[in-house]
């Protein structure tokens, strides 16, 4: 994408990047390359559903520098309001692609979020997989907002080009909008549940749900009393938001 305009589009009132996964990747690289710091974020219906009950989030999400559409209810939604979203960028499918240049491209990274033991197997399976990766630190996700300032030091003096954060939402969200600037110059990116499913707590839904967008049934059938009230009520609501701003068209702004 070097030195091709940035299409943004807007979706349900929020920006969204209609990017390829190769794209995407590009994307990321240049922004790295830049040396400021820069945040990439996903959209999916869950977190649609959530800028309606915290609508502070949508000022966060218009100034992250890359808004990939995470989830293939999204891709369609946005598809039928007219915006021309090519495919679905998975946060965890970009994540592997970002550490396999991280690890060609001598990028530092550092892992923040998850339990430690989930960060110890996690990196476990990066360093099996990637073991040219220079890894430069890991934190778990568990610390006070009067702590964020510390936490945020401690990834500035590692000197991390590519910040992995596996933080739910919106906390991830707001501590970023509010500590990315102490961090040096790197690309901050949210991963949800990835360190799970590398640490092999978790898995993936096979591929072919994964092409016709039931990835979220999978996970609810893992775990269905946790998950019954983000999935089907939460995409109840995300289906009535797009149907109530489906006679608007949304429009290209950038």
């Amino acid at each position: 994408m070097s030195g091709t305009r940035l299409r943004r589009s807007t979706f349900l009132g929020v920006p969204l990047d209609p990017l390829t996964m190769e794209e995407s990747v590009a994307r990321c690289r240049e922004l790295i390359a830049a040396g400021r710091p820069a945040q990439h974020v996903v959209l999916n219906a869950g977190k649609c559903v959530l800028l309606e009950d915290e609508p502070d989030l949508r000022a966060i999400i218009a100034g992250c520098d890359v808004v990939n559409a995470d989830g293939q209810s999204v891709v369609w939604a946005a598809r039928w309001l007219g915006v021309p979203v090519p495919e679905r960028v998975a946060g965890i499918d970009l994540m592997e692609r970002l550490l396999g240049v991280a690890a060609a491209e001598a990028w530092p990274v550092f892992f923040l979020g998850a339990k430690d033991e989930v960060l110890a197997d996690f990196e476990a399976e990066v360093r099996r997989r990637l073991p040219h990766l220079i890894v430069v630190g890991r934190r778990n996700g568990y610390f006070r907002p009067d702590e964020e300032p510390a936490v945020a030091e401690v990834v500035r003096a590692s000197g991390a080009r590519l910040l992995l954060v596996a933080i739910s939402s919106p906390l991830k969200e707001r501590f970023l909008a509010r500590q990315l600037h102490r961090m040096g110059p790197l690309l901050a990116m949210g991963v949800g549940g990835s360190f799970d499913v590398w640490a092999g707590r978790t898995s993936r839904a096979p591929r072919f749900m994964q092409r016709t967008g039931l990835e979220w049934f999978y996970r609810f059938l893992q775990e269905p009393r946790r998950m019954w009230k983000r999935y089907l009520v939460g995409n109840a609501r995300f289906i009535r938001l797009v149907l109530r701003r489906g006679s608007k068209a949304d429009r290209i702004v950038g």
